[in-house]
C-alpha cells in the first residue's frame, strides 16, 4: 500500500468507471513495455486487508487463464507483503535474468482521486501509507486508488468496499491481458546478450 497526492512527470491516469478503462491501460503498458525482456508481474499486498488486497486479486485473475510471456507473482493463495517481499525479489532476478519488472499495489490518495488507476516509470514504495520501511520494486508500477489517505490508514482499508477493490481489479487484469496479447515479444537469451555485451 502506497501513497499519492499528486502527479508525477510521464504519470498517465485512468479512472475505472471510463468505458475504455482497459484498452487504455494497455496502450500506455505498451507504450512502456520492453519487446526483449521477460515481464515479471509483481503484484504487491495482502489478502487480511480489503484495501490492500487490489494486487493480490489481481494476481490471482492472471493467474485463473496464465498469461504467455508474463510471469506473475502475489496472488490471494501466495500473496507478496512485508514479511516476503525482500526474498520475493532475490528470487524473481535469480529466475529471470534482467527481467522488467510491473509492480502493482493499491494507494491512498484525496478523496477526489479515488477510482483513479495510475501507470508511470520507476519503483514503486509498498507499505509508505502504513510509515513501513520496505524495498522499493518495479521498473515501471500500477497504483490503483482505493481509498482516502492522511488519516487512521489502518482503519480505512479495512473499511474500504470489497466491491470498488474487485472492479478495479478486473479492469487492470483484463487490461494487462490485452496489452500482452498485442504486444511483440523477441526472447533474448540471457548468455548469449551476455556473450554480446563482453565483445
Amino acid at each position: 500500500m502506497n501513497v499519492r497526492d499528486k502527479f508525477s512527470k510521464g504519470e498517465q491516469r485512468v479512472h475505472v468507471d471510463h468505458p475504455q478503462m482497459s484498452e487504455q491501460l494497455s496502450d500506455y503498458l505498451l507504450q512502456s513495455l520492453p519487446n526483449n525482456k521477460q515481464v515479471v508481474i509483481a503484484c504487491v499486498g495482502t489478502d487480511r486487508s480489503t484495501g490492500d488486497s487490489l494486487g493480490p486479486l489481481i494476481g490471482s485473475m492472471l493467474q485463473d487463464r496464465p498469461l504467455k510471456t508474463f510471469h506473475v507473482y502475489g496472488t490471494l493463495e501466495e500473496p507478496l507483503h512485508a514479511l516476503n517481499l525482500k526474498e520475493t525479489i532475490k528470487a524473481i532476478h535469480r529466475t529471470h535474468p534482467q527481467p522488467f519488472i510491473l509492480a502493482i499495489d493499491a494507494c491512498l490518495g484525496k478523496n477526489s482521486s479515488i477510482g483513479s488507476v495510475s501507470i508511470a516509470q520507476g519503483t514503486l514504495n509498498p507499505g509508505a501509507a502504513l510509515k513501513k520501511d520496505l524495498p522499493p520494486i518495479g521498473d515501471m508500477h500500477i497504483s490503483g486508488m482505493v481509498n482516502v489517505g492522511g488519516f487512521m490508514e489502518y482503519v480505512v482499508l479495512q473499511n474500504t468496499r470489497l466491491h470498488h477493490v474487485m472492479k478495479m481489479a478486473a479492469k487492470i487484469a483484463a487490461g494487462i491481458r490485452l496489452a500482452e496479447k498485442k504486444r511483440t515479444y523477441v526472447y533474448q537469451p540471457y548468455s548469449a546478450a551476455t556473450k554480446k555485451q563482453q565483445r
